[in-house]
């Protein structure tokens, strides 16, 4: 319902009521700009773009925590997400209503934020922001996201340098020695760190000499470390076992009790591994083996490299990794497969060097093409 009527003062009121029942009104000099906010209104809810005036009064912070509630995140990206919103968004637009906030406002946070964080969290961070915008539009809370036209550039990617074997024998030195295997366990088998955190001796096959990748364990700040899906299905596999990593898994197991759940790594006082605690003596066995700056992970890009020096193929490559797919493994390695332009110089070279050699592609005969 929806009406326009000159008031005493000569200002035209013009109103309508929503679908709930709620009467919204304006006053205009002119009965044509109440008539044209009436049918921009009507136009609004014909197209399904309404959206009540007061509805993005609420708070960032308030409607983020509500957006929040409902996500159907794994546990540690719902860690992620809290501490990336209370730490770098809330302090900034937390206490701004959604209806206030401009493009100009996100960028500005952006080049603040850029200043102090690198250009991948930054990137993390405005996803997060994105999408709770992109809810409030689809909750009728505002009729279009600020987000549209800001964009963060893209970080870029540095080409991964696999770590030398001199370098893994070091830190496997430097290490305590219940760690020791872990290592030999991430370079021999590309394990991520929270498989190798979550790996128990049930899931070891000595005999057949694999073993099965099937969860993680998830390590959420505030919480007891847990069991979780690993990071994508497609990182659930079965990983050979070399003879390597097998006698050192079995000369830990010899010599440290199984932890809880049958964890074959765990602390020092036999307790499931956190990162935090864990990242701690690795950067000090790491500054002491003279390979200050690589992290667990460099581990898995080694034995990437190690199947990749050894003539294994993408699809190879890909599975033991446990990568969505090729593209992936290739986004990330295909540096170092071997260079084809040499095989492709050798080619051309054979066929028409200055001792040709007799290629298939010609005829017993030496006859011209047909």
């Amino acid at each position: 319902m929806a009406s326009i009527a000159k008031r005493s003062d000569g200002q035209w009121r013009a109103r309508y009521r929503d679908a709930g029942g709620k009467e919204h009104a304006r006053h205009f000099g002119r009965k044509i700009d109440a008539q044209r906010w009436l049918d921009e209104v009507t136009a609004a809810v014909v197209t399904g773009q309404y959206v009540a005036p007061n509805a993005g009064r609420i708070t960032f912070r308030e409607y983020a925590e509500a957006w929040r509630a409902n996500q159907a995140h794994r546990p540690s990206t719902q860690d992620q997400v809290e501490r990336h919103l209370r730490r770098h968004v809330y302090p900034l637009i937390g206490d701004r209503p959604l209806s206030s906030i401009l493009p100009s406002d996100l960028k500005a946070m952006l080049k603040r934020l850029s200043g102090d964080l690198s250009p991948a969290t930054v990137s993390v961070l405005y996803r997060h922001v994105s999408a709770i915008f992109k809810a409030a539009v689809l909750d009728r809370r505002l009729p279009s996201s600020p987000c549209a036209g800001v964009s963060v550039p893209k970080p870029r990617k540095p080409k991964v340098q696999p770590i030398s074997t001199e370098t893994v024998r070091a830190i496997i030195e430097a290490v305590p020695q219940q760690y020791r295997a872990l290592v030999v366990l991430a370079a021999g088998t590309g394990l991520r760190q929270g498989e190798a955190f979550g790996l128990t001796v049930d899931r070891v096959d000595f005999l057949r000499r694999r073993i099965t990748v099937d969860r993680q364990l998830v390590t959420v700040s505030g919480r007891a470390p847990t069991f979780g899906p690993p990071k994508t299905e497609a990182s659930v596999r079965v990983v050979p076992l070399p003879a390597v990593v097998a006698d050192e898994l079995a000369a830990h197991l010899a010599t440290f009790p199984v932890g809880p759940d049958g964890l074959i790594f765990t602390n020092e006082i036999g307790k499931p591994l956190r990162r935090s605690a864990f990242g701690a003596m690795w950067r000090r066995a790491t500054i002491a083996a003279g390979a200050e700056g690589v992290v667990f992970h460099s581990l898995r890009h080694y034995y990437a490299s190690l199947l990749i020096r050894h003539g294994e193929s993408v699809k190879t490559v890909q599975d033991r990794l446990g990568h969505a797919s090729a593209v992936e493994t290739l986004d990330t390695y295909s540096h170092l497969w071997p260079d084809s332009d040499d095989r492709t110089r050798e080619a051309v070279d054979l066929v028409l060097g200055a001792e040709p050699v007799a290629d298939s592609l010609r005829t017993a005969d030496g006859g011209g093409a047909r």
